[in-house]
């Protein structure tokens, strides 16, 4: 399914579980899905299993929008207590639609929770208390902490034994979402590796991908300067950013987080925001940004040097992996409460990027890492770290054990099930006429109280890489390189000092994907990246 398919599901008013791989544009879609809901007035709350999650969709956690906190089970007097705030009150009656993201990460019970306090608030019977709902996540990535609650486990007014994984809930059994399964990729422009990638996702790893992952093995220190290392713990994280920051010699510079909103939501932001409260950079410094901006061409995981200050501002100037200069300025991240800002905390979209963890990885897009993967018991740690790089070129494995390479057996049956639903919804919602989808549309704006406005849609893509073919697609790579012979192939120096020439001798983008055998969107990709174009 693509990312359009799912958008207009979801504006027809089905509860949605979106998931796909990494780099497939789920949070890009879910943004494009808010902007729909601004716009047309509907109220709505948008949440994130954890704090760093929440910070990429302007979002508080759902334990925090709940009311639910950091308790584990649910008894009547807590339902009571929750139900009495008038704060928490007042924010659920607003909320129509309700969104979910990181849904992984999110244990069945508090899913059970969140659905039995939304209940009780609206005093409606429905799941979540009638609220459109959307869950956002792939179960491959990192999975619930399960915490051992023995000897002091009260009663829980759920009554039910739950599972481990969100849906396995019976609210997720009660809300019985659509599937909206993304196949399109847009993070990983090497099919060589997006192949290795999907192995691992289907439990297909051969001798051909053990080999591709050994040819990426590098010894301690003998890897490039000012690529970022990924580690287990934070304090491994922060020993190497400091000493690696102390031996550059040259005056420090300072960014304090500036903070607006109530104590309580800023704090959770600070907490989730990955750009700490005070900032220091010297020249030289290996830093990575933490935000996406589309119109500085830099997105939340892309690495560079500090290479200046300017003269006024002291605002940081990165060179990127690309050689691109960029003057970095400060940006918001901002908690959302029914189109209104709750929060706000500002800061240079920066942090030091010698070192970082994999839990904090999640979400960007890297141009390198250097990761020690020897040390993985977890299911999906392996998965979720080399699914961080854009390109094979861009691993450096210190090691890496059998069980990194291992996807839970649990979540590969259930994949397959997902798969399948998101084929008959694709099928079923694709049957319906386009006069009658959009009437639906309508109503279901309008019966949230919304004020429906009549506009033209048109056909968007999330706009960075080409997208390469869906899971499975090795055939579909053959039947596109009949045509094009070189689609999704490594591009050489030489092809493209050989487009840039055709480019600026003034051949059309049909012409020099033509000539070179590649798609017109390959060709597209590699100009913006070259910075010949810019991105509609």
């Amino acid at each position: 399914m693509t990312q359009n398919e799912a958008l207009r599901i979801m504006k027809t008013g089905a509860n949605v579980f979106l998931t796909g791989e990494p780099g497939a544009g789920k949070t890009y879609t879910i943004n494009r899905y808010v902007s729909y809901l601004r716009e047309h007035e509907i109220n709505h709350a948008i949440t994130a299993s954890t704090g760093i999650a929440a910070t990429h969709v302007n979002g508080m956690t759902i334990h925090s929008w709940s009311g639910i906190g950091i308790k584990e089970t649910l008894n009547k007097y807590d339902l009571d207590r929750i139900a009495s705030s008038e704060y928490v009150c007042r924010r659920v009656r607003k909320t129509k639609v309700l969104i979910i993201d990181e849904i992984s990460m999110l244990r069945a019970e508090t899913l059970s929770m969140v659905d039995a306090v939304c209940r009780e608030i609206k005093q409606n019977s429905e799941p979540f208390g009638g609220m459109q709902v959307i869950l956002v996540g792939d179960f491959f990535q990192l999975p619930p902490i399960e915490k051992n609650n023995i000897g002091q486990k009260q009663e829980s007014l759920l009554g039910e034994k739950q599972g481990r994984f969100a849906y396995e809930s019976s609210a997720w059994k009660r809300l019985s979402p659509v599937v909206c399964y993304i196949s399109e990729q847009y993070r990983q422009d090497d099919a060589s590796f997006l192949e290795l990638l999907l192995a691992i996702r289907h439990d297909a790893v051969s001798d051909k991908h053990q080999d591709k992952i050994k040819s990426r093995y590098v010894e301690q220190n003998k890897f490039p300067e000012n690529i970022t290392k990924l580690f287990s713990h934070n304090l491994d994280v922060d020993r190497v950013n400091n000493e690696r920051l102390l031996e550059i010699k040259g005056e420090s510079f300072k960014f304090d987080m500036e903070s607006t909103g109530s104590i309580p939501l800023v704090t959770a932001l600070k907490k989730g925001c990955l750009s700490p409260e005070i900032l220091t950079l010297k020249k030289g410094a290996v830093v990575m940004c933490t935000k996406n901006n589309q119109k500085e061409h830099f997105v939340n995981g892309t690495l560079g040097t500090i290479v200046d200050f300017e003269s006024f501002s002291k605002h940081p100037i990165i060179k990127t992996k690309n050689g691109r200069n960029i003057v970095i300025t400060p940006m918001d991240w901002t908690i959302e409460e029914n189109g209104k800002i709750k929060a706000k905390i500002t800061q240079i979209p920066l942090r030091l990027a010698w070192a970082m963890t994999v839990h904090k990885s999640q979400g960007m897009s890297m141009d390198a890492a250097v990761m020690d993967l020897s040390s993985v018991f977890e299911y999906g740690q392996g998965y979720v770290a080399l699914s961080r790089v854009r390109r094979l070129d861009g691993l450096y494995l210190l090691g890496c054990n059998e069980h990194a390479l291992k996807v839970h057996p649990q979540i590969l049956r259930q994949d397959s099930v997902f798969q399948n639903e998101s084929k008959e919804a694709q099928k079923t919602f694709g049957n319906i006429s386009e006069e009658e989808i959009k009437k639906m549309h309508k109503n279901f704006v309008l019966a949230l109280g919304g004020e429906w406005k009549e506009k033209k849609e048109k056909e968007e893509k999330m706009p960075r890489l080409e997208a390469l073919p869906p899971s499975g697609a090795g055939s579909r790579l053959a039947e596109i390189r009949i045509k094009h012979q070189n689609a999704y192939k490594k591009w050489t120096e030489e092809e493209e000092k050989e487009i840039v020439s055709q480019f600026k001798s003034g051949k059309s983008i049909r012409n020099i994907s033509a000539l070179s055998g590649r798609q017109v969107g390959g060709i597209r990709s590699r100009l913006i990246k070259l910075g010949l174009i810019e991105e509609k």
